[in-house]
């Protein structure tokens, strides 16, 4: 397991932002890159799966998330949106509340394909998906945000654990989204896992420098995860609204809302994220369902004020280049 993983690990970004050149990029500059399996068909998912080809890499999946028992903040949320629908000239759909993001077709893809390493996000894969990928020869690692969901990702079998701080742009893996804040820095959350096993644990969130993978390294994180870092590298597959975002300079800070999925992300704040924020239930991903035709009218526009511009608290740093660049400037 240990000889799998690099110092320097960029992060999956479903959505867009992960391509196999970023991943090939960054295995070639010494960095180790994730493929992201979230929001993709299984098809266009062993597609990438085969452009990465024999490039080290892993593959990030999401683990399914309980339909709500209460329907009824969805409702008045979908109602309150409606403004945005009329905005943006689009229809709102109904609410979808089951989807499993083809969950287990993506963890047969894992299996056939003996991926070196299989990550798991918002929640923890069931013991017989663990014992399956083991026997493929993966080594699996949970994503989690406090020491009780390392307690619980641990009742799995997993091979290490990603200790993700509330500093980390995008989706929080938290199981407890509605208590969540966001507020512990990658440093502590680190400190809090490797304090209740002897797993290797990958820090994350909020890196934007050499020097804080090495402060990390030298905390004892068996390597470091990067985001916010690669969304504007050439090989990355972000949204031309979202890279003009980063180099705007507009943008002061970054905030975790719930407002466009449902589920807790830090990302650039905008007017959606002042609007809508203290309003959106927990939902995902029901709410990603629901705001994705005002999010998707929006990017058409080139208008980042309804877009979920994710990102770390380390933006300001991110650069545009090619990846081998921006690994060898965040490799201590």
């Amino acid at each position: 397991m240990r000889e799998l993983i690099r110092p320097l690990i960029v992060a999956p970004m479903a959505g867009g932002p992960s391509t196999p050149p970023l991943v090939i990029a960054a295995a070639e500059a010494g960095g180790l890159g994730f493929l992201a399996a979230g929001y993709q068909t299984p098809a266009a998912v062993e597609d990438e799966l085969r452009a990465v080809g024999g490039a080290p890499y892993g593959l990030n999946i999401f683990v399914p998330r309980p339909a709500p028992a209460d329907v009824e903040p969805l409702e008045r949320y979908r109602q309150l949106l409606q403004v945005e629908a009329d905005r943006y000239g689009v229809e709102l759909p109904p609410l979808r509340l089951a989807d499993d993001d083809h969950f287990p077709a993506k963890v047969d893809l894992a299996v056939a394909y003996g991926i070196p390493l299989v990550s798991f996000t918002f929640g923890v894969p069931g013991p017989d998906v663990v014992a399956a990928l083991h026997a493929a020869g993966s080594a699996v690692l949970i994503t989690v945000t406090s020491p009780d969901e390392a307690r619980l990702a641990l009742t799995a079998g997993p091979d290490a654990l990603i200790a993700q701080g509330g500093t980390a742009g995008g989706h929080a893996s938290t199981v407890d989204p509605l208590a969540y804040r966001g507020t512990a820095t990658a440093a502590e959350v680190l400190a809090a896992v490797r304090a209740i096993t002897d797993l290797p644990v990958i820090a994350a969130g909020g890196v934007a420098s050499a020097a804080d993978v090495r402060d990390l390294l030298d905390a004892g994180a068996a390597a470091v995860q990067c985001g916010t870092s690669f969304l504007l590298a050439d090989e990355a597959g972000t949204r031309p609204p979202h890279r003009a975002a980063l180099l705007s300079g507009d943008y002061r800070e970054t905030v975790v809302t719930r407002a466009f999925t449902g589920q807790p992300a830090r990302g650039l704040r905008n007017r959606f994220i002042d609007e809508y924020s203290a309003a959106a239930p927990v939902g995902y991903p029901a709410i990603h369902h629901l705001t994705a035709p005002i999010r998707a009218a929006a990017a058409a526009r080139g208008d980042q004020s309804a877009l979920h511009l994710w990102a770390g608290t380390g933006f300001a740093s991110a650069r545009p280049g090619p990846t081998a660049a921006l690994v060898e400037d965040l490799l201590p």
